[in-house]
C-alpha cells in the first residue's frame, strides 16, 4: 500500500480527515523552507503538497505566485525540491508528500528521468495543473511504473460528462478546486462543498479533497466535515513569508486542531 492509500485509509478507521499543507520548496530561503518542512508532520499536517516554483505560476494568487519567485531568486530548482524530500524522508519515512506545479519544468528535466528521480526521493503524488488528462501519458506513464500516483483537478465547471475522462487516469485522491479562479481568493459555502463532493464520489471509490480559499480552522472544519481532505495554501504561505518557521507550525497546528475536532 502506497504512503497516500495507508495514510487515508488510517484517517478512515480514525472517522476524520486529512489535512494538506502547502508550502513552496524554497521560500523564504531554502534553509528556512526545509526547516517548515521538517516540522509539518509534528505539527499537524497529514499530507504535505511541496510546491515547484514555477515563473508563469498562473493558477496562483499573489501569495503562491510571490513565494514561487522568493524561492526562484533563493536558487531554488527542481532537482533541489528533490532533494528537499530526499532530505525530508531521512526524518520521516510515513508522511505523504505531493509535489504540485506546472508541467515545463519537468518537460525540461525530462518526465522518464523525472519520475525515477522523484521515486529514489520519496515523492508519493503529482499534481500538474496545466496538464489535462489527454495530455498527461508522457507523464503520467513513467509516474506510474515508478509508483507515484497522478492527482487530477476537478472544479465547479467540470460536468458530469467532463468528470469520468478526468477521474479515469486519477489516482492517489482527487483534488477539488472549490472556486473558480485563482488561489488565496473567495471561498466556497459548506453547502456548496458538501454537494460537489457527494456529486464526485459517484464517480470515483478515491478520496476527495478540497482546496482553494480555505483560510481558517473553521473553514478547514467545514471542509472536513464533508471530504476526505481539506487543502490549505495561500494561508499558510502568507505565514512563510514572514521567515519564521515556529509561526507557520504553530498556524499548522490551528488548522489541525480544526480538521481534527469537525467530526467529533
Amino acid at each position: 500500500m502506497s504512503r497516500l492509500s495507508q495514510r487515508f485509509a488510517d484517517l478512515k478507521a480514525q472517522n476524520r480527515a486529512a489535512l494538506v499543507v502547502f508550502t513552496s520548496a524554497g521560500d523564504p530561503s531554502i534553509l528556512t523552507s526545509q526547516a517548515i518542512l521538517n516540522g509539518l508532520p509534528a505539527a499537524g499536517a497529514d499530507i504535505i503538497e511541496l510546491g515547484m516554483p514555477f515563473t508563469d505560476a498562473m493558477a496562483d494568487g499573489p501569495a503562491i505566485q510571490q513565494a514561487s519567485k522568493r524561492a526562484l531568486e533563493a536558487g531554488m530548482t527542481l532537482a533541489g525540491v528533490l532533494g528537499m524530500v530526499e532530505t525530508f524522508r531521512k526524518q520521516d519515512a510515513k508522511t505523504p508528500i505531493v509535489l504540485m506545479g506546472y508541467y515545463n519544468p519537468v518537460y525540461i528535466y525530462g518526465p522518464e528521468r523525472f519520475a525515477k528521480d522523484a521515486a529514489k526521493a520519496g515523492v508519493d503524488g503529482m499534481i500538474i495543473v496545466d496538464l489535462p488528462p489527454e495530455e498527461a501519458d508522457e507523464l503520467l506513464v513513467p509516474l506510474s511504473r515508478s509508483g507515484i500516483d497522478f492527482i487530477f483537478l476537478t472544479a465547479p465547471t467540470t460536468d458530469e460528462a467532463r468528470l469520468p475522462v478526468v477521474l479515469t487516469k486519477a489516482s492517489g485522491f482527487v483534488y477539488y478546486v472549490s472556486i473558480t479562479g485563482i488561489t488565496g481568493t473567495v471561498s466556497a459555502s459548506e453547502e456548496a462543498i458538501e454537494n460537489a463532493v457527494r456529486r464526485i464520489r459517484r464517480f470515483t471509490p478515491l478520496p476527495v479533497a478540497v482546496g482553494f480559499g480555505i483560510r481558517t480552522p473553521e473553514q478547514a472544519a467545514a471542509v472536513a466535515r464533508h471530504a476526505d481532505a481539506a487543502v490549505v495554501g495561500s494561508a499558510v504561505v502568507e505565514k512563510v513569508a514572514r521567515g519564521d518557521a515556529a509561526l507557520v507550525h504553530a498556524f499548522v497546528a490551528e488548522l489541525a486542531k480544526g480538521v481534527r475536532t469537525a467530526r467529533q
